[in-house]
């Protein structure tokens, strides 16, 4: 009896043109803290330099979108955004500048079977976008975070027990040495020229009233701490997105790591922002 109260508790709202939750999930969902979660999955991206975890990707699939609607990511990476449409019954679109990483991306959904309405396309966002014949339902995109990884000792941590990035720093290979490329920016203002004329598009491609996620961390610039997330909301605004609110992911299996001591205060970033937007 217990059961089908909990059933009915949780029955589907017709009025819910946003997507497939019913009224307990969607709740639970809008919670401005996050923790960020593994799975087997996931294991393949650590051979990318920053990759995000499939899971959490999920949830921002399954709460912006409903099933075989179409889901962009400008900056796929690792292919983890195709990788959580394809098991959220989602159509998925990758762009990358990376040839290896757009590899990458194939590989992963072909080992685990999930290529079927899942595209990946290697080249520049500012052009692909453009190209895509259909409207857009989300996007949702974790871009690079400036140069950092061109700093020295950027990149992931030494993978230890589990998996995790709890090791010394392994000096892995920054993105790509193409100019187009956002991780490649010396200026930080060029960085979110590029980055607004990358979302410019998304803008223009995606449907009235429908969302866009950009998952990033604050990180120095030229040693500074800077408030790159605010920065991104900005840039956003300009565009014609609305901006409804933050969600902080929180990553506490990251190592601490004593950078201003015994000097100064140094903060270690354990938590990532979701931006999320809405076309107005």
């Amino acid at each position: 009896m217990a059961k089908k109260e909990a059933q009915k508790k949780e029955r589907y709202d017709k009025r819910n043109t946003l997507n497939d939750l019913s009224g307990r999930e969607w709740l639970l969902l809008t919670k401005s803290i996050w923790i960020s979660e593994k799975c087997a999955d996931d294991k393949f991206a650590f051979q990318h330099p920053a990759p995000f975890l499939i899971n959490d990707i999920r949830k921002l699939v399954k709460f912006f979108t409903k099933k075989n609607m179409t889901v962009l990511d400008p900056f796929c990476g690792s292919g983890t955004t195709l990788l959580a449409c394809a098991r959220e019954n989602r159509k998925g679109i990758g762009i990358d500048l990376n040839k290896n990483y757009c590899q990458m991306s194939r590989k992963r959904l072909q080992e685990l079977e999930l290529k079927q309405n899942q595209q990946v396309i290697c080249g520049d966002s500012l052009k692909e976008i453009p190209a895509i014949k259909s409207k857009i339902d989300y996007c949702v995109t974790s871009p690079p975070y400036h140069n950092i990884l061109r700093h020295s000792g950027g990149g992931l941590r030494e993978v230890k027990d589990k998996d995790v990035r709890n090791g010394a720093r392994i000096g892995v290979e920054y993105y790509s040495n193409d100019k187009r490329d956002l991780g490649n920016q010396t200026q930080y203002k060029d960085f979110l020229r590029l980055l607004k004329e990358a979302m410019i598009e998304v803008y223009k491609k995606l449907i009235e009233k429908k969302y866009c996620s950009i998952i990033i961390s604050d990180f120095t610039v030229n040693k500074k701490e800077t408030n790159a997330s605010g920065d991104v909301i900005k840039i956003m605004q300009e565009i014609g997105f609305g901006f409804e609110g933050a969600i902080v992911l929180v990553q506490d299996n990251k190592p601490l790591y004593p950078f201003g001591y015994p000097y100064a205060y140094k903060i270690n970033h354990h938590h990532q922002y979701i931006l999320n937007f809405r076309k107005l």
